[in-house]
């Protein structure tokens, strides 16, 4: 929604009221100050071929700095669930297709699934804004910044993503 949303002057968008960062992968390199890891990842999506790599963990890292390869078809935004990270910082970065992904900052929502430390996710149904994310952008998402990665555009398609994972 363009009232939440301010357009800065390097063609990225930052939330108000939240870290959270959607850009092209041409504009990478203006991220690679916000911390060493986050900067291993911005250089693991920006030197990597991706259109051969095939799904799978790839550790950049070890568990510190890691990225996952991952292909499915987008689905209905009833059929998803905002989430949230503690101990990871997730940088998306879209290799092939497009989708929506839903984004809101968090804020006392309620949560559907308690927090699992395990696998460092929990659940949210909250409504949402979404944004258009499509093939050569990259998103940053915060343990404050709600996401609901793999809303389908129009209807379902198969896309190709990476998450690179990035331990706080």
């Amino acid at each position: 929604m363009k009232s939440q949303l301010d357009v800065c002057k390097a063609g990225f968008f930052i939330y108000k009221r939240s870290k959270m960062v959607i850009d092209k992968i041409e504009n990478i390199t203006l991220y690679f100050g916000l911390n060493n890891r986050i900067e291993q990842a911005l250089k693991y999506i920006q030197q990597t071929n991706f259109e051969s790599i095939i799904p799978g963990r790839y550790d950049i890292e070890g568990d510190s700095v890691y990225a996952l390869v991952s292909m499915y078809n987008t689905k209905d935004e009833n059929q998803s669930f905002l989430e949230a990270h503690q101990k990871y910082i997730d940088v998306q970065f879209m290799i092939d297709g497009e989708e929506l992904m839903g984004y809101t900052a968090l804020s006392g929502q309620q949560v559907v699934k308690a927090y699992d430390a395990a696998n460092d996710y929990m659940l949210f149904k909250e409504k949402c804004s979404s944004i258009p994310f499509k093939k050569g952008m990259f998103a940053i998402f915060f343990p404050d910044d709600l996401h609901m990665p793999g809303i389908e555009c129009d209807t379902s398609a198969m896309v190709k993503k990476v998450v690179v994972k990035v331990k706080i």
